[in-house]
């Protein structure tokens, strides 16, 4: 049975389940606005980094912070009664030793609230990710392409262009199934690459700018419905321009406001009549 047509709360266990069935369909969320619009039509929603870029205006996500990821994820719980939420762990807060990831994962997770926690890399993540699941911290792996790795990656690009690239990718992709990941992002990969990483490894993928063979695909809600015009990846398909929308409502406002439209005296409170009557 779809995850999509269940009423009670979305597990890892379900995502984990839907490995070859029904696409799983994920979303980022940041407020608790855009969780509730976005809940009733997800399985997943990702807290994720990319809050830096689209909220806070930064250049990239490395200067996204675990106070920052905490309160976004917050406010996205208070709005989430069903998806499953998953938080991003920020540059700096768990590639330094499994023992620091989980002591900062699990500060996530009791002040979240949330299902689990995403972290970027392969090989070089996989005892990470053992160590966390272990321990009782449900992991979505991300491979691929890293944005939080774009300054030694040489910038974001198609990955495994070339078979070397390949290899090593699809090696971080079953490093990470074998860890105990419950899936696993692919972002920014040559379709190929994708297709076969989500036909060899045993839990899900979920792409972005990756396969329609993926088991689950996910973009950036603000891509999504046009409102983060900095630039669009090739990858994304819009389903609405609100961004422009947004500017035309302004621009309206702002000319009411100046001719003296706006306000009107229907937009006033008025004073209320006294019952008293004179003797």
């Amino acid at each position: 049975m779809s995850i999509y047509r269940k009423k009670e709360n979305i597990t890892v266990a379900d995502v984990r389940a839907q490995k070859g069935g029904d696409p799983i369909v994920c979303l980022t969320a940041y407020t608790s606005l855009t969780a509730q619009l976005l809940d009733d039509h997800t399985d997943l929603l990702l807290v994720g980094d990319s809050l830096g870029m689209v909220l806070y205006g930064l250049d990239d996500t490395l200067g996204v912070t675990l106070d920052m990821m905490i309160a976004h994820g917050k406010a996205v719980m208070r709005r989430s009664s069903r998806a499953c939420v998953i938080v991003d762990m920020p540059f700096g807060s768990y590639q330094e030793s499994p023992e620091a990831a989980f002591r900062n994962a699990a500060r996530v997770m009791k002040e979240v609230g949330c299902a689990g926690v995403k972290l970027e890399g392969g090989i070089e993540m996989a005892e990470t990710i053992a160590f966390l699941t272990k321990r009782g911290i449900p992991v979505l792996a991300h491979v691929g392409l890293l944005p939080q790795s774009v300054n030694t990656a040489g910038g974001f690009r198609s990955h495994g262009q070339d078979d070397e690239e390949a290899s090593r990718i699809l090696a971080d992709a079953i490093a990470v199934s074998n860890a105990g990941a419950f899936a696993s992002v692919v972002e920014g990969t040559v379709e190929p690459l994708a297709r076969k990483i989500t036909e060899t490894i045993h839990i899900p993928t979920i792409g972005i700018g990756a396969s329609p063979a993926c088991d689950g695909q996910i973009l950036v809600t603000e891509d999504l419905v046009g409102l983060f015009s900095d630039f669009t990846p090739k990858f994304v398909k819009r389903y609405a321009e609100l961004g422009q929308q947004i500017a035309d409502a302004a621009k309206s406002y702002s000319e009411d406001v100046r001719s003296g439209n706006f306000p009107g005296t229907e937009h006033c409170f008025t004073m209320r009549r006294s019952n008293n009557k004179k003797k």
